[in-house]
């Protein structure tokens, strides 16, 4: 088992285990920008080895950059299957060399996720936990029904609710959380309970917790990451938040394990980050109402802005022109416009924030009127 650790790695690991493969890889694909991954791709496929791409139906209106890259894996002699649509995402991070390495990842094929984000991979070789996610992979590929999750797997929405209540609820000290937001009740009420009980919890995350009692910090840099901590010797690694559609309507893939190592290492990076995180405040009432109106803003600002032009300049002078892959700048674009559309979210309600916050200070200040 290997930790693989972002934005500190790279994609070196990632192309250095797709150039290993010998007989086959088998790769999951939610969203992808990255064109050294397809790159290696295609040389494997050069070198005989049989490549099978399962991509995802939809990723929140990027649709058109996931049918492009269908096209061109097709073209070079990649295997290509799309998934079903009967669940709201296929959303799973994970790929499979020669039916004897597992890769469970916190993170996409993109720059932003590899690149600007903390997040951590898993590298698995323990059979038992590759032959399982194989058979997940051949039932998604097939659209057969998967159930009756084997193993150390955590899969949405076969058993993710029931693993993570579990692995929770044996929490005996300690349990540290990268979270993108904790929103589901009955995981709230779980981990207030271990909190009442004299477990340690702290959470790393992109957003409060949906209960003030649970201590939350935000980190200065970009969070794309899912994992548990638990008592210095468990760990649950996957893309499943603990919210109720990612848990219930959605594949997810995830999970559990025990290596003191690999768990130690991901503690003192987790403890690293909370020293240099700010705790989240819970907003009131008030202010939570302007989360909606501050996402509506930065949606349509940056679909006003020029992004691509802006992209396609920067990759002018980073990529190699005499490499023959074919590199879409639109895919680039959409990553980058996702990542500038969270800050301006983020920017547009704390400024609306501080008017709430003003306005009321100045009201209250106001010396009382009598009636006339």
């Amino acid at each position: 088992m290997k930790l693989l650790i972002q934005p500190d790695d790279g994609i070196k690991p990632i192309i250095q285990a797709l150039k290993k493969a010998k007989k086959n890889i088998r790769i999951l694909i939610f969203r992808f920008d990255r064109v050294e991954i397809e790159k290696a791709l295609v040389e494997a496929v050069g070198r005989g080895v049989t490549v099978q791409a399962l991509i995802a139906h939809t990723n929140q209106g990027e649709e058109k950059n996931l049918r492009r890259l269908e096209m061109r894996l097709l073209a070079q002699g990649v295997t290509v299957t799309r998934t079903a649509d009967d669940l709201v995402r296929y959303h799973g991070k994970i790929f499979i060399i020669d039916e004897k390495v597992l890769y469970v990842l916190g993170f996409n094929y993109t720059h932003m996720d590899i690149d600007l984000s903390r997040s951590f991979g898993l590298a698995i070789t323990k059979k038992s936990t590759v032959k399982e996610a194989i058979r997940l992979f051949e039932c998604d590929s097939k659209r057969r029904r998967y159930t009756k999750v084997k193993d150390d797997l955590v899969v949405s929405p076969v058993n993710a609710r029931k693993s993570l209540t579990e692995f929770i609820a044996a929490t005996k000290k300690r349990l540290l959380i990268y979270e993108m937001k904790i929103s589901d009740n009955d995981f709230v009420k779980l981990i207030n309970k271990k909190i009442s009980s004299g477990v340690e919890v702290r959470v790393l995350s992109r957003a409060s917790a949906k209960s003030g009692t649970i201590p939350v910090r935000r980190l200065p840099t970009r969070l794309h990451l899912r994992a548990m901590l638990r008592d210095g010797s468990s760990a649950f690694l996957g893309s499943q938040s603990l919210r109720k559609l990612e848990l219930e309507a959605r594949r997810e893939v995830g999970v559990i394990f025990k290596d003191k190592k690999i768990v130690k290492e991901m503690e003192s990076i987790f403890e690293k980050d909370w020293k240099r995180a700010e705790p989240v405040v819970e907003d009131s009432k008030l202010v939570s109402a302007l989360v909606v109106p501050a996402r509506k803003v930065a949606k349509v600002v940056a679909k006003q802005i020029a992004i691509k032009p802006i992209v396609e300049q920067v990759l002018e002078k980073v990529i190699d022109t005499k490499d023959p892959t074919p590199f879409e700048p639109d895919e680039v674009a959409e990553t980058v416009r996702e990542a500038f559309q969270e800050q301006v979210q983020g920017a547009v309600k704390e400024a609306l924030k501080e008017v709430v916050v003003t306005a009321a200070a100045e009201e209250s200040s106001k010396p009382n009127q009598k009636a006339d």
